[in-house]
């Protein structure tokens, strides 16, 4: 095996020649698979010893939420991308509005499928994209940037100080000396297979951060019971299914059961439960939600024991 070029010990982390990929080219594809799976391996121990700060910020962005704000990611590249895709499966899996959680993606729309030249080095833009999306003290600006040193994330994360924004950047790099935020998250992968490509091992652990955050987040407001994610926007064939599925599994009710008492609830499996728990029609069902967890409705024997029709209304 070759030895790391000089110099090379100056690099960021994540751009050095990493001491196995010197024969990478020589190798055959099984051979090829198992170094980089073992590469996976390295990037799930480096977000092991992020887990604290990844509850912290989750908290940060949990209660945020719960007060009207917002998580708003910023990023460019693979990092970018990350926080897009994060984002944009909140509203089907916990039926969060899509203002809720959103990103912002140096270079645009265009650069989700596409390299925009020169977009990441561009600070004024990062902080213009804050500026637009009116970031402010009750929402909280996440910067995904696994070099921590992308000028578009940097200028983002400035301006959204600057609003008295909550800050964290989420990073597989130790910032420069200066950097500032609220909550520092940063998995040290180290060097790639194939040096400078972070969407290997580094984007491997930038996702499995976003996963964790967004998810806890949630879990934390209630969109999780049992499980399963009952706040979930059946706008599919699949998804119409698990509603009904997870209404049968959590009432013990029989599958036509479920299913009228989830038409009733307008689709709502939280609504559903809530009716089925309190024997409440669904107007009231929805009321009782705002001020008790599905947990607390199930918990409580309704003061009328004998189980009522089924309501007929839909709302």
């Amino acid at each position: 095996m070759g030895k790391p070029r000089r110099g090379s010990a100056a690099l960021p982390p994540t751009e050095r020649l990493h001491p196995r990929a010197d024969d990478l080219d020589l190798q055959s594809p099984e051979a090829i698979v198992r170094r980089l799976h073992r590469e996976d391996l390295a990037a799930i121990r480096a977000v092991r010893g992020t887990l604290p700060l990844v509850a912290e910020a989750a908290r940060t962005v949990a209660e945020a939420l719960r007060a009207g704000g917002r998580l708003l990611y910023v990023g460019a590249g693979t990092s970018g991308r990350l926080g897009v895709l994060d984002a944009s499966e909140c509203p089907p899996t916990f039926g969060s509005p899509p203002s809720q959680v959103q990103a912002a993606l140096a270079g645009g729309r265009r650069a989700m499928t596409r390299a925009v030249e020169g977009a990441e080095d561009d600070a004024q833009a990062g902080a213009e994209a804050v500026r637009h999306l009116r970031a402010g003290p009750r929402d909280v600006v996440c910067g995904i940037s696994a070099s921590a040193s992308t000028p578009y994330v940097l200028g983002a994360l400035a301006e959204a100080r600057r609003r008295k924004a909550h800050t964290v950047l989420v990073c597989c790099n130790p910032p420069k000396r200066g950097t500032r935020v609220d909550i520092l998250i940063l998995a040290p992968t180290g060097p790639e297979l194939v040096a400078g490509s972070t969407r290997l091992k580094a984007g491997t652990a930038t996702k499995l951060i976003l996963n964790a955050l967004t998810t806890t987040a949630f879990i934390c407001l209630g969109k999780v019971y049992r499980g399963r994610m009952v706040d979930v926007r059946p706008t599919n064939a699949k998804l119409r299914a698990r509603a009904a599925r997870m209404v049968a599994e959590l009432t013990e009710l029989s599958p036509a059961e479920a299913q009228r008492l989830l038409a009733a609830a307008g689709g709502e499996v939280k609504v559903a439960l809530a009716m089925h728990f309190t024997k409440l029609k669904p107007q009231e069902a929805r009321k009782r939600l705002q001020t008790s967890s599905l947990r607390a409705l199930a918990a409580k024997p309704p003061r009328n024991k004998k189980p009522s029709a089924l309501p007929s209304e839909r709302t």
